[in-house]
């Protein structure tokens, strides 16, 4: 029998989950959470053993078990049988390894959680790790460590580790490849399996288990489940791992990093070894030193050098994945005007550090800072079961079992002296600065073994920091003010009567506003959409660059007031749309009214400040520049997307139009662009219809109302529709390019087939097919075939066209081999679904169900659900229930019969297109199979813009909709 500790748990007071901690006699911990209101169980296990547990030699090998897990069991022996039940159970499941910990978790329709757990437990109780298995899966490690090759996040990551102590684990490389797992071991004589089932017996021992099991059961069943499952989990009192500190000793401190990215666009990375943050959770030091370098306020760093046009980003962070070292980071986009003031930047940040020691620690600041905390953890949303025992599973090894449901997210004490003392570690003797930039092409010495990023390295003193700050710029550096965004009143408005679906509550010649009080989830806070309909923000690729640089200056402008509210959780987006622009505002009601109001103002009274339109020219220019580094299967789905959806533009041709465009461009085209315009609102949450009707009446004043308005009602014959091409039935259309990077090896193949437009019976066949083939198309393409590491098969949607998509990409195998290998799925699959059993395709059907009756969690799900309906056009406001009838009415036959007709290799009405990218492994393939000849069935697309305007257009689902509001008076 387990004990049963008698914990009082610190909860939200929202908060009406039941909970219970329990050790196993093989001491194994345990956390049960029960919920009678989830749709969704969940399962996460935690092991204290990771990456740095690896033996000497053998690289990845933690990373390596991690993936063998997965495969099969003694009790479970059919290959991949776990994730089988999974998928078929409407859940997903992932692992993944840190540096001393590794996760496993999956989530399941709640009612399976039993099955699925026993299933899982097997991990830990006696997995199989054939030998066939483990030569197949080193492959797929191989290919996810490929895939990083050419990621800069990855290539910075193991230069940081391998400028480190060689005597520390942090400095290992952990991701494991085929040189590590493979070639290096079998040249020292081993046998990689045979080391696998030695580091599973040593490392894997039940006292470094922390299992979280989430379940609609009582805690007393939930006990029993993992009494009976996991009781049988060996327990060799393994000592957990103990890393020995701080990993960079006095040799790699004081230095100056320049190397040398894949990308365009500079980054400056000023990096200080810490104590962890960790060690103080209540007392949050380093939360308090992020919140005021990390600012972007008046007389923050950030503000400053944005000013002098110098920085396009700053973020600033403490963190590592141990509780024995740790790095205080920031890291800033510089401009090209910025790199050349490196020393300056730096010059700055350290000022910033000296107007902190100088001006004191100010208790009003944490106050603030744990007010916000506080508010935010006892208002917060329920979210998905997988993700709450995720964050659980976190706490379990770091805080006290009271503190499981806290962890560090409720700073309570403040120590001016402890935070002091975190300040005075932000020194220039113990700063990294890691520089980079394609500008230092040639100037590097040094080459980091692993991804081979070009480096060269530098020593620099404390004298040399005193100088670049007496050199930079006289700056107005300051504190923040008072944060005037943070919620005081959180009063409830509960509707005067149910109301179940979004409707129209107002409509004018300038807006339509939808509106979904919260009868549910009774949190004091709102979703607000904006939706701008302007009709020449996509008509050229001039004019999408141009909305696009709009929007891009309109949150620069806005960001130094509207920063605050972002910390106060009152966060917005503004975003470029495929008929304008959209403002989206969440978070706690009590002040967005202010927040929106200034969101219009700025709307309405833009101004072009050319030194930053100049900076965001160059920046969309880098990252326009950028996308030929995108991995290939990114670049065949862009090329997808530019086939289907009309009046869409290649980046070529913005990238050409952004060269030579101006400010004075932009300030002509902002007046045209908003001078006919349509707004169609969704007000939902905290919000009476009244408020929301006050709210839209105060943005109409600002936009149409005010003196000298640029802005005209929209007309019925202006407005606009994405459309989607159609494809041909019986026809096969193929696209071949080559990766647009010639250092990239891997291939990709994206094989689209287009099914219907938007229709029920349709749409449940489709859904129902995808989540019976995912799982089979996974496993055989990249388990059996060892394919690719990124290997899927999905339904897709555009703009209420559905189809299929398989996406693989791959250095071994070239395109035309991937897309033969996927329709060679198709067809065995074929069998499978002739020879489906009663049972499985009840049992399938049930799993589809369960996800379309699962419940919205927070009113963000709900939102952004209705908010698509409306602006789709589909106004399907009840669709999960009206499609699990016709589910509950879908024979197997009818099933079957969409199969032929749709999918299958030959089906009549299959139409299909791959999308195919030729690496560099397989430029030969490309020129070989350009010279053979297509069969009749076979179109070969040479000009996609030809291809695209040959072809028809399904309808708009939004025809009219807009048309009906602007001829209605309100």
């Amino acid at each position: 029998m387990a004990t049963v500790s008698d914990v009082q748990f610190i909860r939200a007071r929202s908060d009406k989950r039941e909970y219970r901690r329990i050790v196993l006699p093989n001491a194994l911990q345990a956390m049960l959470i029960s919920d009678a209101e989830i749709d969704k169980a969940a399962a996460v296990m935690g092991v204290s053993v990771g990456a740095f547990n690896d033996p000497d030699g053998i690289n990845g090998l933690a990373h390596f078990l991690e993936h063998m897990l997965f495969y099969a069991s003694e009790k479970y022996p059919e290959e991949d049988s776990y994730s089988k039940y999974i998928t078929e159970h409407g859940g997903s499941t992932n692992a993944s390894t840190s540096s001393e910990r590794t996760n496993y978790y999956f989530d399941v329709n709640v009612d399976n959680l039993r099955g699925a757990l026993d299933r899982f437990a097997q991990f830990f109780v006696k997995p199989l790790m054939s030998a066939d298995a483990v030569s197949r899966e080193i492959n797929a490690v191989d290919s996810e460590h490929k895939k990083n090759l050419l990621s800069d996040g990855s290539r910075l990551n193991q230069l940081q580790k391998h400028l480190s102590s060689k005597d520390h684990p942090y400095h290992k490389f952990t991701t494991g490849s085929l040189e590590t797992l493979d070639t290096g071991p079998k040249e020292k004589g081993l046998d990689i399996r045979e080391e696998l089932l030695r580091f599973y017996s040593e490392n894997y021992s039940a006292n470094l288990m922390q299992l979280t099991v989430y379940g609609k059961e009582s805690l007393d069943s939930l006990q029993s489940l993992v009494e009976s499952l996991f009781s049988d989990v060996r327990n060799t009192d393994k000592r957990w791992f103990k890393c020995p500190g701080n990993p960079c000793p006095e040799q790699y401190l004081q230095i100056l990093v320049k190397t040398l990215p894949i990308m365009e666009g500079d980054y400056l990375r000023i990096v200080w070894p810490t104590t962890p943050g960790i060690l103080h959770y209540k007392k949050a030091p380093h939360r308090y030193l992020t919140h005021l370098i990390g600012h972007e306020g008046e007389g923050s760093i950030f503000y400053i050098l944005k000013q002098l046009g110098w920085a396009m980003s700053l973020m600033a962070w403490e963190g590592s994945d141990s509780k024995e070292y740790s790095f205080f980071s920031i890291s800033i986009r510089l401009t090209d005007e910025g790199h050349n003031h490196t020393e300056d930047i730096v010059g700055i940040v350290f000022n910033y550090i000296n107007l902190l020691n100088d001006s004191g620690i100010h208790k009003w600041i944490f106050d603030e800072m744990a007010a916000i905390s506080e508010i935010e953890f006892n208002y917060q949303d329920k979210f998905q079961p997988l993700n709450y025992a995720l964050f659980i599973n976190a706490m379990m090894p770091l805080f006290p079992p009271d503190e499981w449901l806290v962890g560090e997210s409720l700073p309570s004490k403040f120590d001016p002296i402890l935070i002091q003392k975190t300040l005075d570690e932000l020194s220039p003797e113990k700063v990294r600065i890691f520089w980079e930039s394609k500008k230092f092409e040639g100037m590097t010495d040094l080459a980091e073994p692993w991804y081979g990023t070009s480096y060269s390295v530098q020593k620099i003193t404390s004298d040399t920091i005193k100088q670049w700050m007496e050199n930079a710029p006289d700056a107005d550096l300051h504190l923040p003010e008072p944060n005037i965004f943070i919620p005081t009143d959180f009063t409830l408005h509960a509707p005067k009567e149910e109301v179940k679906f979004p409707k129209i509550i107002r409509t004018s010649p300038f807006s339509t506003l939808w509106h979904k009080p919260d009868n549910k989830f009774l949190v004091p806070k709102a979703y607000v959409v904006v939706d701008f309909h302007c009709p020449l923000a996509n008509y050229s690729p001039e004019a999408e660059v141009l909305t696009s640089l709009f929007v891009a200056l309109l949150r620069d402008y806005l960001n130094d007031y509207a920063y605050n509210a972002q910390i106060a959780s009152l966060s917005y987006g503004i975003y470029s749309t495929t008929t304008g622009f959209q403002v989206a505002v969440m978070g706690y009601n009590d002040k967005m009214r202010l927040l929106i109001d200034a969101i219009m103002m700025q709307i309405a009274h833009f101004e072009v400040k050319p030194n930053r339109f100049a900076v965001f020219r160059e920046t969309y220019s880098k990252d326009f520049e950028n996308f030929k580094f995108s991995k290939p299967c990114s670049q065949a789905t862009y090329y997808l997307n530019l086939m289907l959806n009309d009046q869409s533009w290649p980046l070529t041709e913005n990238l050409e139009a952004l060269s030579s465009l101006n400010a004075d461009d932009l300030s002509n085209f902002v007046p045209n662009l908003l001078s006919r315009t349509f707004l169609e609102c969704f007000m939902a949450g905290n919000i009476e219809a009244k408020e929301a009707e006050l709210i839209v009446t105060g943005i109409e004043e600002i936009l149409w109302k005010a003196p000298n308005s640029v802005f005209k009602p929209l007309l019925p014959s202006q407005y606009l529709t994405m459309r989607v091409v159609m494809l041909e039935s019986g026809l096969k259309c193929l696209y071949r390019i080559k990766g647009l990077n010639p250092k990239d090896e891997n291939s990709a193949i994206v094989q689209y087939i287009q099914i219907h437009q938007e229709e029920a019976l349709l749409n449940v066949q489709l859904e129902l097919f995808s989540l019976m083939a995912s799982q089979p198309a996974f496993h055989q393409l990249r388990s059996v075939e060892q394919l690719g590491y990124i290997t899927s098969l999905s339904s897709r949607e555009d703009a209420g066209i559905r189809g299929l998509q398989v996406i693989i990409q791959s250095t071994v195998k070239d395109p035309d081999n991937l897309d033969a290998r996927i329709d060679a799925f198709f067809a065995s699959f074929e069998s499978k679904i002739y020879e489906l059993d009663d049972e499985e395709y009840k049992r399938n059907v049930k799993a589809l169900i369960d996800l379309k009756l699962e419940k919205f969690k927070n009113l963000w799900e709900e939102s952004v659900y209705y908010w698509g309906e409306i602006i789709s056009g589909t106004l399907n406001f009840d669709r999960f229930e009206s499609e699990v009838e016709v589910l509950r009415g879908l024979q197997k036959q009818d099933f079957i019969n969409f199969f032929n007709q749709y999918i299958k290799v030959d089906a009549p009405k299959r139409k299909t297109l791959s999308v195919k990218v030729f690496g560099s492994n397989h430029f030969a393939e490309y020129e070989k199979s350009s010279e053979e000849c297509d069969s009749p069935q076979i179109y070969r697309v040479e000009d996609i813009f030809s291809f695209r305007r040959s072809r028809p257009l399904y309808s708009s689902l939004r025809s009219g909709l807009c048309q009906i509001a602007v001829t209605t008076k309100s």
